[in-house]
């Protein structure tokens, strides 16, 4: 009985607690059925981790059946030469749509080509480049991901490894 009325306490100060901090934070009165439901749908959504529906509770790994159009758009849009091996697509939304955002990193390579008309041979070691793109997908009839190439959009690029003393 009394961790009945220790669970129902802590509800009732947690729920005060959380409509206080909203008001405070937002000047508005909280919409406090909305609030609950919030609340429960978290939950609910934490209960359903792992299920066998169609939603991707969390980022994981998804193997992409185009990666040659991808890696070449990739490559048209960068210039780097990408590793097709290292293309992953990941997501954490809902993939119940027939299309659905997804974002792919990939490793990238650039050769520095240097040299003039001396007799010395100087080696350098390619320039490793980490690729974040964003882009929609799909499923095709037999579940295997299809990424739109027309939506490629580069969201970021960063070296992993490079000659710092060499310019581009």
């Amino acid at each position: 009985m009394k961790i009945i009325l220790f669970i129902i306490f802590f509800a009732v100060f947690f729920e005060a607690g959380l409509i206080s901090s909203y008001t405070i934070v937002t000047s508005q009165a909280p919409d406090v059925g909305k609030l609950i439901g919030l609340q429960i749908e978290e939950v609910t959504s934490f209960l359903s981790f792992g299920s066998s529906s169609k939603i991707i509770n969390t980022q994981g790994n998804m193997n992409i059946t185009n990666y040659e159009g991808v890696a070449s758009e990739l490559t048209n849009k960068t210039s780097y030469d990408i590793n097709v091996q290292s293309l992953t697509a990941q997501t954490t939304g809902t993939t119940k749509n027939t299309i659905f955002p997804v974002n792919i990193t990939a490793t990238g390579y650039q050769n520095l080509v240097s040299g003039s008309n001396t007799t010395a041979i100087v080696i350098t070691a390619n320039q490793t480049y980490s690729i974040t793109a964003s882009a929609n997908a799909s499923y095709d009839v037999n579940e295997n991901l299809i990424v739109d190439v027309n939506t490629i959009r580069i969201t970021s690029t960063s070296v992993l490894y490079g000659n710092s003393s060499s310019t581009l």
